[in-house]
């Protein structure tokens, strides 16, 4: 199975947050080639962020000698939010609900204005737990451990309200650990955890090491989606849609209705247009490029669902360049 669907236009959309103020002050001065130093925050070492965030810095520095390209590892979404607000990135990789929820929901002391430079991709959220557990839904895990991703990751705040939808208090009706993904697998594979969450593409590698030993169950997640976003406008803006594992995916998996996360390449508003201008053409034309080998269940989106980008504002250098390139 190969469902890759190469995205045309949406990573030239994502790659125009890369730059920081260095190379704002370069463009300015009319240089003909920019230089200077891009940080990009993106996820776990071995998860779909980080794959994404090497590629894209190979392309930035192959087109552009001058470009150093450094991709910081982190937690996940809200690490990364919390790096574009203390300018310590540059572009951050997020999920679409994690970026809304950071603009006046109480998930960060204050609200932290975003800018989003294109909807690249949808992932899958993946509550898999061990085959031989007797847990059929996530209304069953009531007393049973499970890890919910990594404190600062977009899964682990999903990962609460997703309990709390279920009827299920995390910490009391749900003994919830926050661990990193290469942590909870072994957890599981151990027994001191049932289950573990996940955003990500499908076939995860860790969850496919899993399900071959000591086996893995997926739990459907659909019928949760009202508690998580209210109506329909609502998951819209969330980027959350209701999707169906692949066949195939895993052994057990085929079927299985979940949630699908829209993602998004995400900047200050102060990141200069003409930037977010010069990476939007880079990566529209190398758009094949900038999709991980492994990512053979993620959804690549194209031009027309690429201004699709919920609750958060495109930046204005990113609409500028989808005209240009688009009309």
């Amino acid at each position: 199975m190969r469902r890759r669907t190469v995205l045309r236009a949406a990573f030239g959309a994502g790659a125009a947050g890369v730059l920081g103020g260095v190379l704002t002050g370069d463009l300015a001065h009319g240089r003909a080639e920019p230089g200077g130093l891009l940080r990009l925050a993106t996820g776990e070492p071995t998860a779909f962020y980080a794959a994404f965030g090497r590629l894209l810095a190979e392309q930035v520095e192959a087109a552009h000698p001058g470009l150093r390209c450094r991709v910081r590892t982190t937690a996940g979404s809200i690490t990364n939010i919390e790096l574009l607000r203390d300018g310590e990135a540059d572009l951050g990789l997020v999920l679409t609900d994690t970026a809304r929820a950071a603009q006046g929901t109480g998930l960060f002391p204050r609200p932290v204005p975003l800018r989003a430079i294109g909807r690249v991709y949808e992932t899958y959220l993946q509550f898999a737990v061990r085959a031989d557990a007797p847990v059929r839904s996530v209304a069953d895990l009531a007393g049973h451990p499970v890890s919910l991703g990594a404190v600062g990751s977009g899964a682990a705040h999903l990962g609460a309200r997703l309990l709390g939808a279920a009827g299920l208090t995390p910490g009391t009706g749900v003994p919830v650990r926050h661990l990193r993904l290469a942590d909870a697998a072994a957890a599981l594979r151990a027994g001191s955890v049932v289950g573990l969450l996940v955003a990500g593409g499908v076939p995860l590698p860790t969850l496919s090491d899993l399900d071959r030993d000591p086996g893995l169950r997926f739990l459907p997640l659909a019928g949760l989606l009202p508690g998580l976003a209210g109506g329909r406008d609502g998951r819209a803006a969330s980027g959350l849609e209701e999707v169906s594992l692949p066949q195939s995916a895993y052994r057990a998996s085929a079927g299985v209705a979940t949630i699908g996360v829209s993602n998004l390449l995400v900047c200050r508003p102060d990141l200069d247009p003409a930037v977010a201008g010069i990476l939007t053409r880079l990566l529209v034309r190398r758009a094949p490029a900038f999709v991980p080998d492994h990512a053979v269940g993620a959804q690549f989106l194209d031009v027309r669902s690429l201004i699709g980008t919920g609750g958060v504002p495109l930046h204005p250098g990113a609409v500028a360049a989808y005209r240009s390139l688009h009309g």
